[in-house]
């Protein structure tokens, strides 16, 4: 572990501490710092403050920077990839659903991660030990294509295109009822549910942006499938913003969706992710199919 540490200029003054770290020390991204500042590795004038932390002119940060050993605390997983695209910087997987992707909340030795350190896939490493090669998520029980970075640079670059959303991504679900409209768009700011920590919900006050698309592909008697394009990328957001308009992801129980067809979790899947690519110099779109236990419930609706 090796310590830095720095004074704060005008030039960063009232700015978040996590991003005003990210500007001090471009090696690492925000959410890098964000878990250093919650596990108390920086201290703000001696002292433990919150990743929201707002510096001041003056404020004296010091940074105890966690090694980053890929493999220390890792223990690899034994599970074949479904790879869709690789070359030296970034690799694409279709992840399947059930497959957590990164240690944390019970899953420590069985997550995509773990199966990276197994395939000795070289990764970056700039989101910490247990997020190495990680640049944005999906969730566990949602399946489709997640795109892993090789590279300090090629995250940084990619990362940025996230907060930017200039990265198209767009899922393909089924949702409880019939919407009238062919497409739609739903706003909504996404924040921690605060009678349920496990969920998040609609908080146009103290949540943040968040942008949804949506276009009707097929309408059956109780249900519509239904193409979702993410202007944001907040956790759960397809999920809450489907609830919130009363038509929840089928399977989806944690957020009132229902289970008649389907009980194994949402039946969400990413199936076209189009990025730039920061080494190549060009933009990559790809698609993959939707799994063949949501093209079952698909075939027993037509039916």
């Amino acid at each position: 572990m090796t310590s830095s540490e720095f004074i704060v200029k005008e030039n960063i003054n009232t700015l978040r501490l996590d991003k005003a770290l990210s500007l001090l020390d471009s090696k690492y991204s925000r959410v890098y710092f964000s878990n250093l500042i919650k596990n108390g590795d920086v201290l703000v004038n001696g002292q433990k403050v919150s990743p929201s932390y707002k510096v001041k002119t003056g404020d004296k940060i010091t940074i105890n920077y966690v090694k980053k050993d890929k493999d220390k605390d890792l223990e690899p997983y034994d599970f074949k990839l479904d790879v869709v695209y690789e070359d030296d910087n970034v690799l694409v997987i279709n992840k399947p659903k059930g497959l957590v992707v990164h240690p944390g909340n019970g899953h420590f030795n069985d997550t995509l991660v773990n199966a990276l350190i197994y395939a000795n896939i070289k990764l970056s490493s700039i989101n910490g030990v247990e997020r190495v090669g990680i640049v944005h998520r999906i969730d566990k029980d949602t399946s489709g294509l997640l795109l892993i970075c090789k590279d300090d640079f090629t995250h940084k670059e990619i990362a940025k295109q996230l907060e930017s959303h200039s990265m198209h991504r767009e899922y393909i679900a089924l949702v409880d009822g019939v919407i009238e409209v062919n497409n739609g768009k739903i706003i909504g700011k996404i924040g921690r549910d605060k009678a349920n920590r496990l969920k998040m919900a609609i908080d146009n006050i103290n949540g943040k942006e968040a942008i949804t698309h949506f276009e009707v592909i097929e309408r059956y008697k109780k249900y519509t499938l239904i193409r979702c394009q993410l202007e944001t990328g907040r956790t759960h957001q397809i999920r809450v913003h489907l609830s919130s308009i009363h038509h929840p992801l089928v399977g989806d129980v944690l957020y009132g969706g229902s289970s008649e067809v389907y009980n194994n979790g949402q039946l969400l899947h990413a199936y076209k992710l189009t990025f730039y690519h920061p080494v190549l110099k060009k933009e990559i779109s790809l698609e993959c199919d939707l799994p063949q236990y949501f093209k079952d419930v698909l075939t027993r609706l037509a039916k």
